[in-house]
């Protein structure tokens, strides 16, 4: 039997379109009439303000997230025969960039709190190697950034954030991506604020570092024509840039709205009486920003599987560790090397998670989700 179309999706990106039309046409007609489509007054201005928003010295607009990382790790000097540390539950970027330097990514379990890099591991596997450590503040939750910056410290280590699934959430009252040497940040269309196409951005103290990347984001040039090093095509476009200034007011209220969600799940889930589901938990002295709203079930399948059915948009966030990637083989990485993480993509499953829902649409995602339990306990 084929699914049914979503009637509660995974993310809504229509309804926020919806709520902001009038803003947004307007900005698309003024870039579109000012006729300057790169690098002009629009992403200027929004690098600007995302700084201010963060509490950094610079924010420099790039082409995607993925560039955001391999610019910054670039920038730090990451290269062939350098180790980098990073979790090895998360999306490929990260690992995929520092392999394609010609460095190692080395992996590390996580915490099974937050799914995020377990400092401890990741300090019983820095080498002579080591360049950069980079964590990944995932599916929203801020990693354990106090232990990791004295980690980075004392072994004289880039840390380098990957905040791609995290704008706006904090951690000890700080905002995520000001902890370390630069913080890397995604406006793909599904993440907390999103542009209607790929996009990115990084946040640091350094200036040096800042001008670096400024360069290499523009095939390695100062000025027109004029080529320092051999850079990239990564640049942020206007249109992108206007866009992502109409939503950036509003990104506070909508990740307050989406930890309302989240209270409101764990209400409604208690309720139902639903004792064989896990629920995300906060480390102390962090805000999650929920970028996605992640169970465990030893029934995820099953779950998943009757969601859909019922028209509730579900997710599984990431079905493997990047360990057992096909593309990481050459790792040499085998089943068991990492069973934190491993277990996790056995059971994790992403509920609709967008600040559109509201309490009825929350209570029918919990409704489907009770049935859909029942019957899987039930066959088991």
């Amino acid at each position: 039997m084929a699914p049914t179309q979503s009637r509660i999706p995974l993310v809504d990106l229509a309804a926020q379109y919806r709520a902001l039309k009038p803003e947004i046409d307007a900005a698309i007609q003024r870039v579109v009439s000012r006729g300057q489509f790169i690098l002009g007054p629009e992403v200027e201005a929004l690098e600007q303000e995302v700084a201010a928003f963060c509490g950094a010295r610079h924010a420099v607009g790039v082409a995607s997230g993925t560039d955001a990382l391999s610019l910054t790790l670039r920038a730090c000097g990451v290269g062939p025969g350098d180790e980098v540390i990073t979790p090895v539950l998360s999306f490929v970027a990260a690992a995929e960039v520092i392999a394609a330097l010609g460095a190692r990514p080395v992996f590390v379990d996580v915490d099974p709190l937050s799914y995020t890099m377990d400092p401890a591991q990741a300090a019983a596997k820095i080498s002579s190697k080591t360049k950069a450590i980079l964590p990944v503040h995932l599916y929203g939750h801020p990693c354990a950034m106090e232990e990791l910056v004295s980690l980075a410290d004392r072994h004289h280590l880039a840390l380098i954030e990957d905040c791609a699934q995290a704008m706006g959430a904090r951690a000890r009252g700080r905002r995520v991506g000001t902890f370390g040497t630069a913080g890397c940040f995604s406006f793909f269309p599904s993440k907390n604020l999103g542009a209607y196409g790929d996009g990115g951005m990084v946040v640091t103290d350094d200036d040096a570092l800042a001008e670096q990347i400024r360069i290499l984001r523009v095939h390695g040039s100062r000025r027109r024509y004029h080529h320092d090093v051999l850079g990239v095509n990564s640049r942020l476009d206007e249109l992108q840039a206007a866009i992502l200034r109409v939503k950036l007011p509003h990104l506070e209220a909508w990740n307050e709205a989406r930890r309302q969600h989240a209270g409101t799940y764990r209400r409604l889930i208690g309720e139902q009486g639903l004792g064989g589901l896990r629920l995300p938990e906060e480390r102390p002295g962090c805000q999650h920003a929920y970028h996605l709203y992640v169970i465990r079930s030893a029934q995820r399948d099953q779950l998943a599987s009757a969601l859909t059915q019922q028209g509730i948009g579900v997710q599984v966030t990431y079905p493997l560790a990047l360990s057992l990637q096909p593309a990481l083989a050459f790792l040499g990485h085998r089943p068991g090397d990492f069973p934190m993480a491993e277990r996790a993509t056995m059971e994790v499953l992403s509920l609709p998670m967008y600040p559109e829902l509201t309490p009825p649409l929350l209570q029918q995602v919990v409704g489907e989700l009770a049935r859909a339990l029942g019957v899987a306990l039930s066959r088991s």
